[in-house]
């Protein structure tokens, strides 16, 4: 016969109103089950009335404390004056917790029972999050790429030992936005602690998912701002990008040549290392076609957009991209160096001296470079998106305001027109 057949029937027999299991007037008690089978092989500690040999019931002078909430809820006062809550599932003990007063005690219960009814199981709840953190990662690793799985990784060294230690339903957007600060405080940049927070976002999301929290803890904070000034971008003037590409050749040809290229066609340096000779396309117009990118130690992956583009191939660099591409096999890289080894950016800098001739310059303003250079040639600014790969407008925009907006030049000359001798009071006196 089961526990739960035993009760009832024990119910009906002897009429009483409440009949517990060991389990439940152990919780009651705050004592172990096996504590509990000693005070009744002793006959020592509180009253209980045992039915059978693993039923027992708590007498009514021990219960007149306990105050029933219905649905398998009870919450009662304890000596010290705080509440205890318990949350039970029919009658199996699922969790139970102390507060200070019965109003807090009452919207815990309600809580923990709206989750257990939403399919949220709050025993599920009871890891740390240095316990679940590895079992997440290695869900992830199968399904991000290698390098978003090196970003997520990077949780496990990054969260504060006082958020790890915390069990996972205890974790709040308090103690989230705690371990934002602590990291932005270290001198971590807001890029950096950007992505600590998507990744931690992954992981709570991935609790939800697993019926472990409600809710993402996560989704209502912010980073905060960082107090260093934004890295803003510096992209060469024509005439400067020609002066970059004399100082280079006299370095390296092959890397010079490969410069020139970049400023001219606007490919991240991870497009740029992925490009095959087959996506050099002169029929009806030469173009490269952008369909991949390898970032330095990861595995080839899309774009960022994730998708392909087009870009063309001016007159200045054509000669140059046709020369790379000569004689080579369709599934070649593209861009490759002298000897035919794959590009890397701590190579090319070395070897073109670029902290010297880059005028503190990034590899990246050449990106830049290409976007300006297209603009101050007329080509219109949604052209210019497509080029780039850019997903949003407003992003290339950012090159507009660079360059100066009409505005700015019709402001410009009237500044500069003659006629003006300074000052308001002439323009005053002259009136």
């Amino acid at each position: 016969m089961c526990g739960q057949e035993l009760i009832m029937k024990a119910s009906a027999v002897l009429d009483v109103p409440e009949l517990l299991t060991t389990a439940e007037v152990a919780a009651l008690l705050k004592v172990n089950r096996s504590t509990l089978s000693r005070w009744r092989s002793a006959g020592a500690g509180p009253g209980v009335t045992w039915l059978t040999a693993n039923i027992p019931r708590l007498p009514a002078r021990r219960r007149r404390g306990v105050a029933p909430t219905g649905r398998g809820l009870t919450i009662r006062k304890l000596p010290s004056g705080r509440w205890f809550a318990v949350l039970k599932s029919g009658r199996a003990y699922v969790s139970g917790r102390t507060f200070d007063t019965r109003r807090d005690a009452q919207a815990w219960l309600a809580r923990e029972q709206a989750a257990l009814t939403g399919g949220v199981d709050p025993r599920a709840g009871r890891s740390t999050v240095r316990m679940l953190l590895p079992v997440w990662l290695e869900e992830r690793k199968h399904s991000v790429s290698a390098k978003i799985y090196v970003a997520d990784a990077a949780v496990v060294r990054l969260v504060p030992h006082s958020l790890a230690a915390l069990r996972i339903a205890a974790v709040s957007d308090r103690e989230v936005s705690r371990a934002l600060i602590a990291l932005s405080r270290t001198g971590l940049a807001e890029a950096s602690v950007r992505r600590f927070r998507d990744s931690l976002s992954s992981f709570f999301a991935w609790a939800v998912r697993e019926r472990m929290i409600p809710t993402n803890p996560v989704t209502p904070t912010r980073v905060p701002k960082a107090s260093t000034p934004r890295t803003e971008m510096y992209p060469f003037s024509e005439e400067e990008l020609e002066e970059l590409y004399g100082r280079a050749v006299q370095r390296d040809q092959r890397l010079a040549d490969l410069l020139l290229i970049d400023a001219w066609t606007g490919l991240r340096w991870s497009e740029l290392r992925a490009v095959r000779v087959r996506d050099f396309v002169e029929i009806p117009l030469p173009v490269l076609v952008v369909q991949r990118a390898e970032p330095e130690g990861v595995q080839v992956k899309g774009t960022k957009s994730g998708r392909s583009r087009r870009v063309p191939v001016a007159d200045r660099v054509l000669p140059l991209v046709r020369l790379l591409a000569a004689g080579r096999e369709a599934d070649e890289l593209l861009c490759v160096t002298s000897s035919g080894h794959r590009l890397h950016a701590s190579a090319f800098k070395r070897t073109l001296a670029w902290a010297s001739i880059a005028q503190g310059r990034r590899i990246h303003d050449l990106r830049h470079t290409a976007a300006c250079l297209w603009l101050a040639r007329g080509v219109d600014p949604v052209t210019v998106q497509a080029w780039m790969g850019h997903a949003s407008i407003a992003t290339t925009n950012l090159y507009l305001h660079h360059l100066g907006t009409a505005a700015d030049r019709a402001g410009l000359d009237r500044l500069n027109r003659r006629g003006h001798t300074g000052g308001t009071r002439s323009v005053v006196e002259s009136q």
